[in-house]
């Protein structure tokens, strides 16, 4: 019997910051170690109105985001990433969402959530609309009317929304998140000891002995 391939759950919102850095480096990262990605979008406003933010912390709060903005231009060099600050953050992305949640298990997903993010994130144009959509399907060989058409029906748009609650009953608090053996990892910096973490390497903290003596 063989053993199943480990998996990684990647939830993210195409208005995250750290989600794009993360998007654009899992795919390869996660191939190298035999790990298959299970892309998961959600909604990460309603997370954060449930904290009582109005925006995104690094609107909040102008030395976080100071901070934040130098930290992605350093690590978009680092990671040889494209990178221009969006003139509108976080950017509005209901559209592509709800294309992404259709059709998550489909193998172009990927592709599809790579290309909205550098739209995002290094040419700073609006992605919240069906025609961009479309046109980025149509570019990875796809028929991007038809996809676009199912991802808008009133089922999908609740299968959105029902994500994006069980991305918070999961107690998800920002994107990105990952889970790697039921073990939640948060953030870009943790995205490798994510993949480890799948492929078995590292033991859940759940399992591990109490030390034993004088600590």
């Amino acid at each position: 019997m063989t053993q199943a391939q480990p998996q990684i759950e990647f939830w993210f919102d195409f208005g995250s910051n750290y989600s794009y850095l993360a998007a654009m480096r899992i795919e390869a990262l996660a191939d190298r170690a035999g790990v298959k990605v299970l892309w998961r979008p959600f909604m990460l406003g309603p997370i954060f109105q449930s904290f009582g933010w109005s925006s995104s912390p690094f609107v909040l709060q102008k030395e976080k985001g100071d901070y934040v903005w130098r930290d992605m231009e350093r690590l978009a060099h680092k990671y040889g990433v494209g990178w221009q600050r969006p003139t509108t953050f976080p950017r509005a992305a209901v559209y592509p969402m709800r294309v992404a949640v259709a059709h998550q298990e489909a193998p172009w997903v990927a592709s599809f959530c790579k290309a909205i993010f550098s739209l995002n994130f290094a040419q700073d144009q609006d992605i919240n609309d069906n025609a961009t959509c479309v046109r980025v399907l149509d570019s990875l060989g796809q028929p991007g009317a038809q996809l676009v058409d199912e991802a808008q029906t009133d089922a999908n748009k609740a299968k959105l929304r029902l994500q994006s609650e069980q991305a918070r009953q999961r107690r998800i608090f920002g994107a990105p998140t990952l889970f790697a053996r039921s073990e939640l990892f948060w953030g870009n910096d943790r995205l490798e000891d994510a993949i480890e973490f799948a492929t078995g390497t590292t033991e859940p903290l759940s399992r591990r002995s109490p030390p034993t003596g004088p600590v």
